[in-house]
This record gives C-alpha cells, sequence and structure tokens, in this order.
C-alpha cells in the first residue's frame, strides 16, 4: 500500500472524467493531475484514501504523444478545461471511452455505439457565460471560481467564449470600479454587484448581458446601459436579475429590463429561438444541432405520432421534431422556459405543440390519466438523472420508443439500464462532445419497447 508522500515512477494509462490521469501504486489506483495517457513520470503521494490515492507530477521523463501545447495562461488555475493540455483528438477518444465505460460497466449494456461527434470548433463556441464579480485588493474583479473552492481567478479572456464578451467584461468591470458599486460579500450576504452574465446568440449574434445583484439598483446601472449600448450593436437587451438570497444559485426569479428586449433571438434547427435569462438554451449552438438531428434520426416519428417532450426547456428539442410528428407535448418545471416554449411556437407558425409548467413526472402522469399516450418520449434529464418515479411514469406509458439525452453518461446509464429492466432494449447509443476542452460529454440513447 502507498503511503503519502511516498515518489514512483509509472505510466500513466487511462483518464477520467474529472481529468485525471490514472496509474497504479503498489497495485493501486493512483489518480495524478495534469497528466496524458502515455506519460512516464516521477509521481508524488499526497492523498491515501481506502482503495485509491492521488498524486502530483514530479518530473516528466518521457512525455505522451498526446500532449500538447495551450495558449490559455489560467487553465490550471480554473480548472475549466481539463484537457487543454492534450490533442483535441486524444480529448475525444477519452470522451468516447468515458461514455461506452458508462454504459458497458455501468449499465451492464451492450449497445451499438455509433461514431462520436467531435466539434467543429474547440475555441470560441459557448454562447452563454457566467463570471462572478469579487473584490481583491480593493477592487472589483470577475472570472472563475477555482475547483472546489470559492476562490476567484480573474478572468476576462476565456478561449471558450465569444471574444466580444471580453471587451463587455472589462466595460462593466471598470463602470463598478469607477462608481465604486458594492461587490457582493457571499459569506455575510452584503454588496450588491453577484454575477455577469452574457448570452449571444451562434447564428442571429444577438447580445444579452444580464447583471445580478442583490437588489434593484436600476438606478446606478443606467450610464452602463448607455455605455454598453455603444460597445456593439449587437446587445439587444440589458437585464438586471435580482437574487437578495444567500444561495449558491446564480439567478434570482425576478428580472428587470434596463434596456432594449426582454429577450434576444436565435436560431435552432431551423426555428427561431426567443431566450430569456432562465431560459435553458445549450451552450454550444452548432453541436447542439448534431445533437438534436441524432435525436431525431433515432426517434424516426411517423406522422401519426405523439412525442413527449420530457424536462423541455425552451422547447428546442421537442420543436425540432414537431414537422414530423402529429403532436408534441412539452413539460418544464422552469415558468419562464415554459413562457418562452409558448412564444417560440407562435414564432415558427407551429401549432401542433403544447406545454406545461410542472415537475416531469408528475406532470406527465396526470396527462396519462387524462388519456395522453405518446408513441415517443424523449427525455433530456439534468445531470442527477432521472427519478425513480420519472422511470416508472415512462415505462408504463408504454411508449414505441424512448429517446434520452444525457449531459452525464453514467447517470444516462444508470436510467438506461433501469429502462432495460422494464421492458425496453438499449439500442444504440452516440456521444457528442458539446463541450470541447472540458471534462464534459454528452450522449443520446435510442431504446425501443422489447416486444415490437
Amino acid at each position: 500500500m502507498p503511503e503519502k508522500n511516498q515518489i514512483f515512477k509509472a505510466e500513466i494509462t487511462d483518464l477520467t472524467a474529472e481529468g485525471n490521469g490514472v496509474c497504479r501504486a503498489d497495485g493501486m489506483a493512483v489518480f495524478v493531475p495534469g497528466t496524458a495517457i502515455g506519460d512516464i513520470a516521477e509521481i508524488k503521494i499526497v492523498k491515501v484514501l481506502k482503495s485509491y490515492a492521488f498524486g502530483i507530477v514530479e518530473k516528466i521523463i518521457e512525455s505522451s504523444p498526446d500532449r500538447t501545447d495551450n495558449f490559455c495562461e489560467v487553465f490550471k488555475k480554473c480548472g475549466g478545461c481539463l484537457f487543454r493540455h492534450i490533442s483535441y483528438e486524444a480529448e475525444c477518444r477519452t470522451k468516447n471511452k468515458l461514455v461506452r465505460d458508462a454504459f458497458e460497466r455501468i449499465g451492464g449494456l451492450s449497445p451499438e455505439f455509433e461514431n462520436f461527434l467531435s466539434a467543429e470548433s474547440t475555441e470560441h463556441y459557448r454562447n452563454k457565460a457566467q463570471y462572478p464579480i469579487a473584490n481583491i485588493d480593493g477592487k472589483a474583479v470577475c472570472g472563475f471560481f477555482a475547483p472546489r473552492s470559492h476562490r476567484l481567478v480573474p478572468v476576462t479572456d476565456c478561449a471558450l467564449q465569444p471574444e466580444i464578451f471580453s471587451k463587455i467584461l472589462k466595460v462593466i468591470i471598470d463602470y463598478i470600479n469607477e462608481k465604486k458599486l458594492p461587490v457582493y460579500d457571499e459569506s455575510k450576504n452584503t454588496g450588491i454587484m453577484r454575477h455577469i452574465y452574457i448570452r449571444r446568440g451562434a447564428h442571429s449574434g444577438e447580445i444579452m448581458v444580464c447583471l445580478v445583484v442583490r437588489k434593484d439598483v436600476s438606478r446606478q446601472l443606467s450610464g452602463l446601459c448607455r455605455i454598453l449600448s455603444e460597445v456593439s450593436g449587437d446587445i439587444k437587451s440589458i437585464v438586471m436579475n435580482i437574487n437578495p438570497q444567500k444561495t449558491n444559485v446564480i439567478l434570482g426569479d425576478k428580472c428587470v429590463t434596463l434596456l432594449g428586449r426582454d429577450t434576444i433571438s436565435d436560431t435552432m434547427c431551423g426555428n427561431k429561438i426567443n431566450i430569456s435569462p432562465l431560459s435553458f438554451y445549450q451552450v454550444n449552438t452548432l453541436q447542439a444541432e448534431r445533437l438534436y438531428s441524432k435525436a431525431l434520426e433515432y426517434a424516426d416519428p411517423k406522422g401519426s405520432d405523439t412525442i413527449a417532450d420530457l424536462y423541455c426547456g425552451a422547447g428546442t428539442i421537442g420543436l425540432s421534431m414537431a414537422h414530423k410528428a402529429a403532436k408534441i407535448i412539452g413539460i418544464e418545471i422552469v415558468p419562464q422556459a415554459v413562457e418562452n416554449a409558448m412564444g417560440n411556437c407562435f414564432l415558427n407558425h407551429i401549432q401542433n405543440a403544447e406545454f406545461y409548467c410542472g415537475d416531469a413526472g408528475e406532470v406527465f402522469k396526470k396527462l396519462q390519466q387524462d388519456g395522453c399516450s405518446p408513441d415517443i418520449i424523449v427525455i433530456d434529464p439534468p445531470r442527477k438523472g432521472c427519478s425513480i418515479e420519472t422511470i416508472d411514469i415512462i415505462s408504463e406509458a408504454t411508449p414505441r420508443k424512448i429517446i434520452m439525452i444525457s449531459c452525464n453518461p453514467a447517470t444516462a446509464a444508470r436510467d438506461a439500464k433501469l429502462l432495460a429492466d422494464k421492458g425496453y432494449c438499449v439500442n444504440k447509443v452516440c456521444g457528442v462532445d458539446l463541450f470541447p476542452r472540458t471534462g464534459h460529454v454528452e450522449c443520446v440513447v435510442l431504446m425501443s419497447k422489447k416486444d415490437l
């Protein structure tokens, strides 16, 4: 058994979703951040637990062929880009393996694994960014929290965000410092300025700037609105979101439009989509379109089919399928997202979709009791996956097909296994990289009723 501070030589043989390399010391797995498969290194044990340990690199003896140079000065500090030290090809191999391992090992399943859908662009692809604001040495700064902490790493030039975001951030931070607007202190629940939240339509180019504050300071922000309106003609909406709660949740319930429109618009799978501060909208539009196209391919709806879209957000998945189905039923727990979904129907002259607000499982169960019997169910749950109650309700509805879109292959595999035990065959799985350079990966799963 390895001991703390022990130094040993080993080869990295695997990578985890957290970006840690894996090697072995005295038969025990050791997780080592910042390493690549094929690295041979001297590693120092820094923590030993019952069945595994953590180490750090003392010296790289032989570098992996997967290693690559990076141009981001802060990625080791902010912890966002876990795979920036390796080539994108190596990253995709790792993510594809993570998806396969989840379904084969966690789920005990043997679906057909389709070709992994890598991204065409690995930089500046995000359409949304949220930057906490902090006071450092008497000055307001924004950036990202270091891993597993609330210690802010100042960042304005993130390689994953559109370049215009950097210009907007600098203008806002300069204004906060010039006007001496109090920065929020989460330990005391004092101060005002909490977060800077920016959204941009990938196709439209329209930008929303959302300032998250502890209390209404619209008068103090009027000058900032004038300055921002001159930064770019693409800024179509400036919104103040009020969050008075002592919480880690970024957005509060109340939004006040300070300048321009309440929403911005973009195009997703050919449909015009209105996006509010509280709307769920995939952060990588171009890859999301490929993801939704794969979901539509798996669903392959007939013109007479009813599709239930659970956890529907602003309705983007269901609306992308509306032209192929008789009826779309969307369910979402966020009221503003449901409003957006209904508005998006109107925008695109879609008349065969309806949306309901509430818990996915509870609302769907009530709809079933009222006679709803969908042929296809699409689920896009949060990272924690579906509740047991929702799994039961879905299986009891006996749809012909279930299409699962997931941002967490582990919970997707768990839920797919539960549905397999309830009479569904897990036919196909396709990994999709919506978040290049980070540790996140999406997958889409096709399940069909076994007795068909």
